[in-house]
């Protein structure tokens, strides 16, 4: 009587699965707003702080090589400790350095808070596996639809919001404002998403964490900061070779330890492995549009190649497509249980493909860059809500929070060479207006050629994985209230 009556109780504490997807999105829209948290202000931040503009380039960079180092590494740990644990602590790390950032007057507190805030975005793919463990099946493609899309949604709604911040308040506003959203956060997370009901105990990898760390970072050093370097310079080729050599002793490291921090024979598997290449083309798509539009919308009209609006009106040019994926979950979510989460990337990645083919064409009116945000919308909120679906049906249970962690990876390199790839172009077919180097016209329409090649590889790849994908089985919390 006395364990039929602590189960009950146990499950009355259990809170409404609809709120466990809620806060669980909030969180991750938390999170990926860190990453537009200082664009508005990058042009700026040299004269503000006093550096040089290498110098402060690190406050952008710094935030992205953390989260894509992290986010398999806390996967992993996830799996083994409890994502809701690992959540919160990430969530902590957020809050932390966001106060910080706040706090700082030099460089090197607000890059040291930066970095932290980085950290957060591994709580995107631990959010997804925790759906995989407390939700049903029928419930759960919607549900990693909007834990998804909070990538893209963060960072196109805090765009114009941290543009207006900037422009009314002092810069530190912006820090103070993530740290509050953290705070929130981290209440949510605390009441409203049960404990883990899957462990899978194990030894932590270090010397796996670190190789991986260690390599990620030297490619993606390379990637993000080539073109202030050189690219033929000798920091560049050592960061990139380096990171290169490194990966490959990871790997070789990884195929024989038993415990591996990430078990290479599943990442390997066709479906997992198309799907994660396909995820690194997604992120080259959704960060070259980040880079070419607001850069077309904001160069003034004489150069021939802009629209002459302000930065805060070029982020409500850009915004819509935020909200696009979030109207668009739950359309992902019957897709998804109706026609496959593999036929829903391979529209996601059509969609992506054709923005750039109609921006290509059409780019003279503001309209015609809207509409083709609105697309990306579309491509995007489809693709990145399948993606995860398909690598859960194709892994194990105790792989799921590590394998989102790489998905996630995946996507964050292909966001990392996107960026880089776009700013070289756009500086190299340049010229000059009033004294400054401003991207021509034919600069903006080699970036959408390039946009569309990497966008029809993706296709390529959604097309080639498996048709045939079961879903391994998992226990949920039973008496759903969603």
């Amino acid at each position: 009587m006395n364990a039929a009556r602590d189960e009950r109780k146990s499950l009355s504490r259990v809170p409404p699965r609809s709120l466990t997807v809620l806060a669980l999105a909030f969180v991750g829209l938390t999170a990926s707003f860190m990453f537009t948290l200082i664009v508005p202000l990058q042009a700026d931040l040299p004269a503000v702080l006093g550096e040089s503009r290498e110098d402060t380039a690190w406050v952008v960079t710094i935030t992205m090589l953390v989260s894509a180092t992290i986010t398999p590494i806390v996967g992993r740990l996830g799996d083994m400790f409890g994502k809701r644990r690992i959540v919160l602590i990430l969530v902590g790390i957020l809050i932390l350095g966001s106060v910080i950032a706040a706090l700082s007057t030099g460089i090197i507190g607000i890059i040291i808070g930066r970095g932290m805030q980085g950290g957060g975005m591994g709580v995107i793919p631990l959010g997804i596996a925790i759906m995989r463990d407390v939700l049903p099946p029928e419930k759960l493609g919607t549900a990693v639809a909007l834990m998804s899309a909070t990538m893209g949604i963060g960072g196109s709604l805090g765009l114009p919001l941290a543009a207006y911040i900037a422009e009314a308040a002092d810069f530190h506003m912006l820090f103070w404002l993530a740290a509050g959203l953290g705070v929130i956060s981290l209440l949510l997370v605390w009441r409203l998403v049960p404990e883990d009901v899957l462990r899978f105990p194990g030894r932590v990898d270090f010397i796996g964490a670190i190789g991986l760390a260690a390599g990620m970072t030297g490619i993606l050093l390379m990637l993000s900061r080539g073109a202030g370097w050189g690219w033929s310079s000798a920091l560049t080729l050592g960061c990139g070779i380096g990171g290169i050599v490194i990966m490959l002793l990871w790997g070789w490291y990884q195929m024989r330890a038993k415990e591996p921090l990430l078990n290479l024979r599943i990442v390997a598997r066709r479906s997992v492995l198309f799907t994660n290449i396909a995820a690194l083309c997604m992120g080259f798509a959704l960060f070259s549009s980040n880079v070419t539009f607001p850069q077309m919308l904001e160069l003034p009209v004489e150069t021939g190649s802009g629209f002459g609006l302000s930065m805060l009106g070029a982020a409500w040019v850009v915004m819509p497509s935020g909200i696009t994926m979030l109207l668009i979950a739950p359309i992902s979510g019957w897709l998804e249980r109706t026609i496959g989460p593999r036929i829903m990337a391979i529209i996601g990645t059509s969609f992506i493909m054709i923005s750039y083919l109609f921006v290509l064409v059409f780019s003279s009116e503001i309209w015609h860059i809207l509409m083709a945000n609105l697309l990306i919308g579309v491509g995007i909120g489809f693709s990145f809500a399948a993606m995860p679906i398909i690598i859960m049906r194709s892994v194990p249970t105790q792989e799921t929070g590590a394998s989102n962690g790489v998905n996630s990876l995946f996507r964050n390199v292909g966001s990392a060479t996107g960026s880089a790839v776009m700013g070289g172009v756009l500086a190299a077919v340049s010229t000059t207006y009033e004294g400054a180097i401003v991207p021509t016209r034919a600069a903006f329409d080699i970036c959408f050629w390039l946009a569309i090649v990497v966008a029809a590889a993706a296709v390529m790849l959604t097309v080639m994985v498996p048709k045939r994908i079961t879903l391994d089985p998992h226990p949920s919390i039973p008496e759903s209230r969603l």
